[in-house]
């Protein structure tokens, strides 16, 4: 029976802001790269994905909730399991906890299989029963990505998509996203202590050269963010703080 897969790791100066605490983004990159990592562990990692069907992994939603930042230089462990295949969307599922045992975040992503060629979504169905031994019969640690409602954006920003943002994927890289999201936020809420949940929801990829428009809104303690390429919608997200 398959087993959930620990990945032990340290908060890094690089990844912490001016409290000294690490930051949400740094995080989510760390909870991406330990599902990229297991994956390849267990022989359906994107190299093996290319080499075969000509194919990759991509994120289509993902849930994050981060109970507080630890500081930096503080061990902590990632755990990370697939919970199901379904026939257009794999579930992987995250915890986070310090050295003591303590849970201070969690995280639900939702990932397609991309035809690097077609730029299309695969059937995950005979890839689900070749993997089946990969699955844990565990829920997920957290309600799945909600969905998001549409931004009336009060604020715009924008941002043309370079070469430091694209991935192995040639898109935008999930996590300058969530950089362009909590670069908008006010200084003192980003770098706060307050919990949240971070929900993305991608709808179109965005690649190299395109110009993104960034809007958003406040509704009470829910920021709503969506992302739009050349009019149309590309992604929306929301963080609610607790």
């Amino acid at each position: 029976m398959a087993e959930k897969s620990l990945f032990d790791l340290r908060i890094e100066p690089q990844e912490v802001d001016f409290t000294m605490c690490v930051t949400v983004p740094a995080l989510g990159s760390a909870v991406l790269n330990a599902a990229g990592v297991d994956a390849h562990g267990r022989g359906f990692g994107v190299d093996a994905l290319f080499r075969e069907r000509r194919c990759s992994w991509v994120l289509s939603r993902m849930a994050f909730e981060v109970d507080r930042r630890p500081e930096q230089y503080t061990d902590y462990r990632i755990a990370t399991w697939i919970s199901d295949y379904g026939r257009v969307l794999s579930t992987r599922n995250f915890t986070l906890t310090d050295a003591a045992g303590s849970e201070f975040g969690r995280a639900v992503t939702q990932w397609a299989m991309l035809d690097l060629e077609r730029r299309s979504a695969v059937d995950l169905s005979e890839v689900g029963r070749a993997h089946d031994d990969a699955v844990v019969r565990e829920p997920s640690p957290a309600e799945r990505p909600r969905k998001i409602p549409a931004v009336e954006a009060a604020e715009r920003t924008e941002h043309r998509v370079a070469y430091s943002d694209i991935d192995f994927n040639r898109h935008m890289n999930t996590m300058r996203y969530i950089d362009l999201i909590f670069d908008a936020l006010p200084l003192e809420l980003a770098a706060s202590q307050r919990p949240l949940r971070l929900d993305i929801h991608f709808l179109r990829e965005c690649r190299y050269g395109d110009l993104l428009t960034l809007g958003w809104e406040r509704r009470g303690d829910l920021w709503l963010f969506g992302v739009s390429r050349e009019g149309e919608e590309a992604l929306r997200a929301s963080v609610e703080w607790r």
